[in-house]
């Protein structure tokens, strides 16, 4: 319960902020960390928050990115037995014992959220994300899922075998995320949904 009201607490005064996930295997000379540092960088320059899950990869990728757009690079870090580490781009952070907790404080932290390639953790934080939407539990946010090698495959399951053949969603379902294939497309469709208002300040 403490973990909630401090993390409560702590996100409270970001107000116009982004959440940016990924995997943290991913290393400096990988593209997607660029792409991940370079998208970043231009939100951060638009007065976004960055918000990372605080560790290594693509989550080190978002926070340098903002810490070099001098905006404001914030950690939501956990606690695991290999001791993830705080990446040294965070500028402000919390740090949590349960992952139920700090998965609660990334869903609630953010206007907009990205998803670059990662593993079972980042798969686990997309669908948790789309689920709340498709249940109304949050408000309908912009989900974007940047690189169409990479998540491809999962699209075509959700749509052929979830919708299609099994009828298991919606077809509204499948307006939930949006698909993309690198920063500067992410990037434009920001920049669209800000313009049709459909991101909620």
């Amino acid at each position: 319960m403490s973990e909630f009201i401090s993390g409560f607490e702590f996100l409270r005064q970001y107000k116009k902020a982004v959440s940016i996930y990924g995997s943290a295997r991913l290393g400096f000379e990988s593209d997607i960390y660029n792409q991940a540092c370079k998208l970043s960088y231009r939100l951060a320059k638009d007065g976004f928050i960055i918000i990372t899950g605080g560790g290594p990869g693509i989550m080190e990728a978002a926070n340098k990115g903002a810490h070099e757009a001098g905006g404001k690079s914030v950690g939501i870090n956990i606690k695991l037995k290999h001791q993830q580490k705080i990446n040294k781009y965070v500028a402000e952070s919390r740090e949590f014992e349960h992952f139920y907790v700090r998965k609660t404080m990334l869903s609630f932290a953010s206007k907009i959220y990205i998803f670059f390639p990662g593993g079972f953790g980042t798969v686990d934080e997309l669908f948790e994300m789309m689920t709340l939407v498709q249940n109304e539990e949050i408000p309908s946010v912009p989900i974007i899922l940047i690189d169409k090698d990479y998540w491809n495959p999962l699209i075509t399951w959700i749509e052929k075998i979830l919708f299609e053949k099994n009828n298991a969603i919606d077809k509204e379902d499948l307006q939930i995320y949006h698909l993309v294939d690198n920063a500067d497309e992410a990037y434009q469709l920001i920049q669209k949904l800000i313009q049709e208002k459909k991101i909620p300040f």
